[in-house]
């Protein structure tokens, strides 16, 4: 029973955060569902219930979305995804950790010290190739998109917007790619689903949130976020 209520409480925190700013699901759920699940199976289920979440708000963020951005995120995303994949089933899983918390914690403390990052369409297909690879790999999606338009200095309506109609691509043929590489289980299904009522909770409270928070506090969640992905990564890793 107090595993399912943890399960419950990282899913409800996760999802708020997912709807009020964009990208914090798999950032906040993936490394604690990783203590609850094998890996394929956390993986599975934040996919999942991202998938849904980012369903459940599209028609209402439409507006936000860079639609030429997300076409080039989706075309760098594609060799990014079976990247990944070979990743996921050849390397060992803790040194992936070790090496991608490094590059977050490294890369965010640029952003904090204002390292800004100039736009491009190269730089946008690699920012969805990296995408990608950790899409397939680990399931986070979320911290090289995060990084880039944190040092872009894209305004959180935009962030918000692209990431969540990207994130419709990405997360649908990650779960396709990952289910026939690596197969699924039963409690993947089973799980995502008993957590749907908690998703439909975070989904209001995170609409009500997002539009309170301000672009200053906004820098400061995604680099709280981004921070605590590394650390806890590097952390879960080595112990």
């Amino acid at each position: 029973m107090s595993t399912f209520i943890l399960f419950m409480v990282i899913i409800l925190c996760a999802s708020i955060l997912q709807t009020s700013t964009g990208f914090g699901f798999s950032i906040m759920a993936t490394p604690f569902l990783l203590l609850l699940y094998p890996p394929k199976e956390a993986i599975q289920i934040n996919l999942i219930l991202s998938l849904v979440i980012s369903l459940a708000l599209i028609v209402k963020i439409r507006r936000d979305i860079d639609s030429s951005l997300v076409k080039r995120f989706v075309i760098g995303s594609m060799p990014g995804l079976f990247v990944g994949i070979v990743v996921f089933t050849l390397i060992d899983m803790s040194f992936l950790k070790v090496m991608i918390s490094l590059v977050i914690i490294l890369l965010t403390i640029l952003l904090i010290l204002k390292f800004r990052i100039r736009q491009s369409p190269a730089r946008d297909f690699l920012a969805g190739g990296l995408s990608g690879v950790l899409t397939t790999s680990i399931g986070m999606p979320g911290p090289p998109l995060l990084l880039y338009f944190s040092g872009t200095g894209t305004k959180k309506e935009k962030l918000r917007g692209t990431t969540l109609a990207f994130y419709l691509f990405i997360y649908l043929v990650s779960l396709g790619i990952q289910v026939e590489v690596a197969g699924t289980t039963l409690t993947v299904w089973k799980s995502s689903l008993q957590a749907l009522p908690v998703v439909a909770v975070g989904l209001i409270t995170g609409q009500a949130l997002f539009s309170k928070i301000n672009q200053k506090l906004f820098q400061i969640v995604t680099y709280v976020l981004l921070l605590f992905t590394g650390i806890y990564l590097l952390i879960e890793s080595i112990i």
